[in-house]
Parts: structure tokens; sequence; C-alpha cells
């Protein structure tokens, strides 16, 4: 087993936007006669995508939910989303993002992403931050139907680096995810890749029982400590 590629979750491992994401949920609820509830959108929503947020919080109050109905309102949450970030300089990108990437690239791993939002979103973020052009390979929710805990999303990307990179015959073990929910992590785990729960949606103590490394911070990821593990064919529930 060799550590190969490095994917990114994006919402809250990136940006720090999830609780920009819940206010334009519970507006569009609300906008639809639906009273938010904090804890149902935290149970149900986080680290999933839209379309599986929506589409369970509307079947929850009893509503009859169609694919049209549900693709306009996230192009109504989108354009809210879009907009916001248009007034917001600088952008919320957690720190130790573009250190963690140099890392990544000084020891010529391959970098991609995994998320549950939209390309547009996701694209506007990377090129205002000048990060777009770290990686490789991005999976939007205009790839996939399904959403995390679903490991399709990483399970394309495994695809998508060997389409563009064939010499580098990856195979998901030899992949490290880096995300901040339990979906999050499931998602990653059932695709077969190890993780590191990065604490900034959740406590420490919640992503340490179920990522493979857990840092508070991007800034405490120590790569040649975890590549030594990956080397060494061992994984562990310890702290990075």
């Amino acid at each position: 087993m060799t550590l190969k590629a490095v994917l990114f979750d994006f919402n809250g491992v990136i940006i720090n936007d999830e609780a920009l994401h819940q206010q334009l949920i519970e507006e569009i609820l609300l906008e639809e006669n639906i009273r938010p509830n904090s804890s149902a959108y935290r149970e149900i929503c986080l680290g999933r995508s839209d379309r599986a947020c929506l589409t369970d919080l509307l079947t929850q109050q009893g509503r009859l939910v169609t694919d049209e109905y549900i693709d306009a309102l996230i192009q109504r949450k989108s354009k809210r989303y879009l907009d916001k970030l248009a007034t917001l300089d600088p952008l919320p990108i957690y720190p130790g993002v573009a250190d963690a990437l140099y890392k990544f690239k000084a020891v010529h791993l391959k970098i991609g992403l995994v998320s549950g939002a939209l390309r547009e979103e996701i694209q506007l973020v990377l090129e205002r931050g000048k990060l777009l052009n770290d990686f490789s390979v991005i999976v939007s929710a205009d790839d996939i139907q399904t959403s995390k805990p679903d490991p399709d999303g990483y399970l394309l990307a495994v695809d998508r680096f060997n389409a563009d990179f064939p010499d580098l015959t990856l195979v998901p073990s030899d992949c490290l995810v880096l995300e901040d929910t339990p979906a999050g992590i499931t998602a990653a785990k059932r695709a077969g890749m190890s993780v590191v729960g990065v604490a900034n949606t959740y406590p420490f103590h919640m992503m340490q029982r179920q990522a493979n490394w857990t840092v508070d911070y991007l800034t405490e990821l120590e790569i040649e400590r975890i590549q030594r593990v990956f080397e060494g064919h061992t994984s562990g529930q310890t702290a990075a």
C-alpha cells in the first residue's frame, strides 16, 4: 500500500461556509412554508449534498418531492450562495489549506476534491482562492446522483485519476481523504480509503472515533508520518 493521492472534501474542509448553507436552506424552507429545525438540519444535512438534504427535509414534512421541484430549489439556493460569496473578501477559506496543498505537492501526491457541492460553487471558491490549479480531479454534485455517505464520489475520483494518469494505477487503498463530517468519513471508508478527520465542524473526539487520524487544524497534519503508516501497511485510530 502506497500513498499516491489525497482527496479533499470542500464545504467544512476548504471553505468555512457551513453556517451560510444552513441559513440558506432555512430560508428555502420558510419560503416553502416549513418551519426550520436546527437539530434536523444538523442530523440530515451536514456532509451531504443539497439534493439529499432538501429531499429528506421535505419528505420528512410529508411533501411530494419531484426531481423538478428539487432542481428548482437547488438552483435558487445556489444563486443566493454565489451572490453571498461575491460580497465576501476575503473568502472564509480555512487556514492551513494552502500549506497542506504545498506539502502534498512537495511529496508528489496527486490531489483531488470530492464534494456534494455544485461545480460552479467549487470553481468560484478555488479560483478566487488561487487554488484551482492544485486539483487534478474534481467530483461535484453535477457528476453523481448519490450523496455521502455513499462512496460513489470517491470511487469516481479514482476512475478519473486513472483515466488522466494511466501510469498511476491508483486503487482506493492508495488514497487519503480529508473530511469533517461522519457522513464524509463513512463515504471514504466505504470506498476503501483512509481518512483524516478535521475537527472543523464536529469536535475532535467525535472525529477520532471514526477517522484513521484526527487533527484540530490542517496545519497539524504530518504527511510524512502518514506516509510511513501507508508504507508499513498499517492504520490506526491516532491523532496526526
